[in-house]
């Protein structure tokens, strides 16, 4: 379970606890998990498999759509399954290693889906504003070099994360109270100085997470001048009606985590099984629900949909 290095021990085994405080209780919250997830799974894979099969919906925002249904799935299959596993037969064992794998996973898949919901305000902002010139700007072939840049730059800006923690001596405890391994969450427990696993955190949340949320803020004040601009109420309406769903999920989002963070920084009397909740909130709700406000709020993906099932009967 352990190794032994100049430094004395060094655990190479972890033990997540699930949520600390409600273990009594982990059968009942496993209910939620479990409907989450498979909720997410079947809503993000009939998404993507109808825009891929539908030559209707291969346009650049059904097309970012598709990415951040698979990112979703990614993020919710990277943390889901082992919560379950723990709440269900008490396997919270894991080796630091599938510790590391598993974070780096987490992060990546949300800088990827931070990085989607940013082009896709950028997608809004070409359709809204320059509506004759959309075809030509979004073209498949600057679609596909967008896609490859946000998954390289999620890939790239955590990789470093692994030679941080890898260089730590895991020596205070190997016992974890989460669901999933996080980058802090895991660093704490060093004994070493994790000064540069902290600051190099907040340089990639910086640099990416915060970026996109002030670059999606000013597409959308650019998008909302020029919708009031417009003469024809009707097409007023028509285009706030296109960014409702794409707002929706924005706020879906971000706003969890938000949440989070100021109930971290504030909230140092809230029990720790809040704050373990409140981080998985994060992780399950965005991958549930994003298919569903999709659905309702976008007519052809509708049609498509009832056109599917009908065609079976």
């Amino acid at each position: 379970m352990t190794t032994l290095n100049h430094t004395g021990i060094s655990y190479t085994v972890f033990r997540l606890v699930g949520i600390p405080g409600l273990e009594e209780q982990h059968m009942w919250i496993s209910i939620p998990f479990f409907i989450s997830y498979v909720t997410a799974l079947l809503g993000n894979s009939l998404l993507i498999f109808i825009i891929l099969t539908e030559r209707s919906l291969h346009e650049p925002m059904y097309l970012f759509l598709c990415m951040l249904s698979g990112a979703d799935i990614v993020l919710s299959t990277a943390t889901v399954p082992q919560a379950l596993a723990i709440f269900w037969f008490h396997a919270g064992k894991i080796s630091l290693d599938c510790c590391i794998t598993q974070l780096f996973f987490i992060h990546s898949t949300f800088i990827s889906e931070s990085g989607i919901l940013l082009v896709m305000a950028f997608d809004r902002y070409i359709a809204i504003c320059y509506p004759l010139r959309y075809t030509t700007i979004l073209t498949n072939s600057l679609i596909g070099k967008i896609g490859v840049t946000i998954f390289l730059r999620s890939y790239g800006t955590i990789f470093p994360i692994i030679f941080l923690l890898k260089r730590l001596t895991f020596c205070k405890h190997n016992f974890i109270p989460h669901t999933y391994c996080e980058h802090i969450g895991l660093a704490k427990y060093a004994c070493n100085d994790i000064q540069v696993n902290i600051w190099y955190g907040f340089s990639i949340l910086m640099s990416t997470v915060v970026l996109d949320v002030m670059l999606i803020f000013v597409s959308y004040v650019l998008i909302l001048c020029a919708i009031f601009c417009m003469s024809s109420q009707n097409a007023r309406h028509k285009a706030l009606n296109t960014c409702g769903s794409h707002i929706c999920v924005i706020i879906l989002f971000y706003g969890p985590g938000l949440f989070t963070t100021l109930t971290q920084r504030f909230g140092r009397h809230i029990p720790p099984h809040i704050h373990i909740l409140l981080a998985n909130v994060c992780i399950l709700a965005p991958p549930m629900l994003n298919p569903i406000i999709y659905g309702i709020k976008t007519k052809k993906i509708q049609e498509q949909v009832v056109h599917m099932f009908t065609k079976q009967k």
